[in-house]
């Protein structure tokens, strides 16, 4: 297993295996039009995602909701950080408009983290759900949300619209939380997925390799969400957004990520999506177990 078990040599270039197309195409280029002309925010331009050709070629796009502002200053993201606007009551049904228009069928929303607001975003959150619902009543949704600082009452808000899947990302092994997510709290993550397995909602979560974990606590962190009632997980490579950002410790080779697969098979998740290029809502459409 080529998971490091200590800090090594930083990896200088990509391997060929992270290489992507540059996006093109008539699809990819009436999913961009369609977000710009409607003044949405992706978490695939946001985040620089490396799998925006492929998406938005396909038609389909991750909507990110409450601006493109974060509260948070998560060493591994690319979103900005800053003091973020004011809430745009219209977001919801700007972007339920582009789901329909975009003849979505299984729609990805996700959102900047709000800790600046009272309520943590999650009235606008449930407004979202609620507009796909009524513009576009055949689209399936998975909603990937913050931890919404604990508070359950503003995690039930987005619970009680019933999305299909409700993911939040783990993001890295326990021993690395402070450090990749600042904010965060390995825990606080966990009881997040402990209140939305208890409601009866499909759970998802995601990690991310190339931090410097180690193996087995790559298999720490799929047990703890596994207890934690998380069904679905994704596992892909982290990349350095720019030199500000923490480094890549490592580059993962394919094979591990088959490996990792396996082992979270056998462990019991319900489906498992692992390679270098897999983000949170890679293949979303396929986690509909």
């Amino acid at each position: 297993m080529s998971i490091a078990e200590v800090t090594v040599e930083r990896p200088r270039k990509k391997p060929e295996w992270l290489k992507v197309k540059l996006p093109i195409g008539e699809s990819y280029t009436h999913v961009r039009s369609i977000v710009s002309e409607h003044k949405l925010h992706t978490i695939c331009q946001s985040g620089n995602c490396p799998n925006m050709g492929e998406c938005w070629g396909a038609g389909t796009a991750t909507f990110m909701i409450l601006g493109n502002i974060c509260t948070r200053s998560c060493g591994f993201c690319s979103v900005v950080t800053g003091k973020p606007i004011g809430v745009d009551r219209d977001e919801p049904m700007r972007v339920a408009e582009s789901v329909r228009l975009m003849g979505v069928k299984h729609c990805v929303i996700t959102s900047v983290d709000r800790d600046d607001l009272k309520d943590g975003g999650s009235v606008i959150w449930a407004e979202t759900i609620r507009a796909v619902r009524a513009v576009s009543p055949g689209t399936t949704m998975e909603t990937l949300i913050p931890d919404f600082q604990g508070n359950w009452e503003n995690l039930q808000l987005v619970i009680d619209e019933r999305p299909e899947i409700i993911s939040h990302n783990l993001e890295t092994v326990k021993r690395l939380t402070r450090q990749v997510r600042i904010q965060a709290k390995y825990e606080r993550s966990l009881e997040v997925h402990k209140y939305i397995h208890a409601a009866g909602v499909r759970g998802k979560s995601g990690i991310m390799l190339g931090l410097g974990e180690t193996k087995e606590e790559v298999m720490e962190a799929m047990d703890d969400l596994l207890n934690s009632g998380v069904e679905i997980l994704t596992l892909g490579q982290y990349l350095q957004p720019t030199k500000e950002h923490l480094p890549v410790s490592e580059f993962i080779h394919p094979d591990v990520f088959a490996d990792l697969k396996e082992i979270g098979l056998q462990k019991g998740f319900g489906y498992v999506e692992s390679g270098p290029l897999v983000r949170s809502s890679y293949h979303a459409e396929r986690h509909l177990i």
